[in-house]
């Protein structure tokens, strides 16, 4: 059964850290790619950036840029989202998602078909 498992949310203060995993069993995310997306209150779900294994490239999008970075682990199963410098405004549920449009040059799609269960990040000081 496909499922993909994202985790190490938390609390952490302005200015923090944290490191977000994304693991998928039951099915090869290579040579697919991986999202992550965040769900804040009374916002739209909104993309944070992606990874694709087809070329093993990260796109991010312009508004965590420099904060955020993309990246994959020794197994081809997983992705692992780097927030640093977390702001208050970066409070939210975030989730990974597998087998979506990603590329380095144009971004990434709104819609991937395989989706986390989310975990949440707390920005409080």
């Amino acid at each position: 059964q496909a499922q993909l498992v994202d985790s190490g949310g938390g609390l952490v203060q302005p200015g923090g850290s944290l490191r977000l995993s994304c693991v998928a069993s039951g099915f090869t995310v290579d040579p697919y790619s991986i999202g992550w997306f965040h769900h804040a209150p009374g916002k739209e779900r909104e993309g944070v950036g992606c990874f694709s294994f087809y070329d093993n490239k990260s796109y991010v999008e312009e508004f965590v840029k420099g904060r955020f970075t993309i990246s994959r682990g020794y197994s081809r199963n997983t992705v692992y989202l780097q927030m640093d410098n977390l702001a208050i405004g970066d409070a939210a549920v975030y989730y990974c998602a597998a087998d979506g449009f990603c590329s380095s040059d144009d971004g990434m799609a709104p819609n991937f078909n395989y989706w986390g269960r989310g975990t949440r990040v707390t920005v409080a000081s």
